[in-house]
């Protein structure tokens, strides 16, 4: 295997796996569907236990003066090519969640999930080392630990109608960004769009696939 196959097999996430975050501190971020990440990882390798494995090395409650505590958990990710061959070194995690958080009028309440939600974050930020999701990481240019970026002032134009791309508001009632729009559409379509024509572009490929399948079932 090549130094970068696993990363190349797992830099790419597709939209379906893609949330934007649209409120609090991670405004305008990209949430990852964690079962992508379990998916990628037993079809490159196998099923958890046997191509893929973890282990829990440290759990951990950190409580901070506003009486807010959070749930923190260490991990060790290991893979295997095949079945026959050793195991990968150890894969560092670490990943955290609130136990205790402050809600509104400084009211405090416990989660009974902050654990699973913790060992969910670490096996993230081993994926991450090893690729998964990096172009969305590259792209946004910042994580939950960064500072906002700087507003884009570069303009892109629609190679299908060329007009200027604007940022466009999706149904849920976000907004996505133009750079986010002209990038997605160059990737997926190998050219820039705008949030018009990108919309028909999808629907007609989706009205492609959906005729595909009615003629094989013919």
């Amino acid at each position: 295997m090549g130094n970068m196959d696993i990363y190349n097999a797992v830099s790419a996430v597709p939209g379906s796996a893609q949330k934007r975050i649209t409120g609090g501190r991670l405004n305008g971020m990209t949430d990852i569907n964690p079962m992508w990440r379990i998916r990628e990882l037993t079809e490159l390798f196998g099923p958890c236990g046997i191509g893929w494995k973890y282990k829990i090395v440290r759990e951990w409650l950190e409580t901070a003066s506003t009486g807010e505590v959070g749930a923190f958990v260490d991990i060790e990710l290991q893979y295997r090519i095949t079945p026959d061959a050793d195991w990968s070194e150890p894969i560092p995690g670490t990943g955290g969640s609130k136990f205790v958080a402050a809600e509104k009028g400084n009211n405090l309440r416990a989660s009974d999930e902050c654990y699973k939600m913790a060992l969910t974050d670490a096996i993230s930020v081993a994926c991450k080392a090893l690729g998964f999701g990096a172009d969305i990481y590259w792209e946004a240019g910042r994580t939950k630990y960064n500072a906002a970026p700087p507003e884009q002032d570069e303009e892109y134009t629609c190679a299908q109608c060329g007009k200027t791309i604007r940022d466009g508001k999706k149904k849920d009632g976000s907004v996505w960004k133009a750079g986010d729009i002209a990038l997605y559409a160059q990737k997926r379509y190998d050219r820039q769009l705008c949030f018009e024509c990108l919309g028909k572009e999808i629907k007609a490929e989706k009205a492609a696939e959906k005729a595909g399948g009615l003629n094989g079932a013919i």
